[in-house]
């Protein structure tokens, strides 16, 4: 679902029209028409407003269900990991940001070099 068909849900669900979410968020009416039409995206601050406003959360607003998450093999990792100790999952954190620094660095690196 795009984030058009989400937002006009979400507002018909709390039983606010056009005119009533646009003022609650502090945009004139034809903006909010144009994000529902899919004519135009709403700025960071906008979105941040509409997701307040609604109750929800801007990655509810922006992503599918599964988009965000981890695939499903980590996913079943990470799920094993929460049940370890607080100190256990302290390293396995740790390890996990080295993993990813070194990642970014060399990534960062090969476009430096290119």
């Amino acid at each position: 679902m795009k984030l058009q068909a989400r937002l006009i849900a979400l507002r018909k669900d709390r039983g606010l029209s056009q005119q009533a979410m646009a003022d609650a968020i502090g945009i004139h009416v034809n903006s909010l028409k144009k994000y529902e039409a899919g004519q135009a995206q709403p700025s960071l601050d906008a979105l941040r407003k509409i997701a307040t406003t609604l109750h929800t959360s801007t990655d509810f607003l922006l992503f599918d269900e599964h988009e965000r998450g981890p695939s499903d093999d980590l996913r079943l990792q990470f799920e094993a990991v929460s049940q370890f100790p607080e100190e256990e999952r302290k390293i396995v954190k740790a390890l996990l940001e080295g993993m990813i620094i070194k990642y970014q660095t060399k990534q960062l690196v090969g476009n430096l070099s290119s």
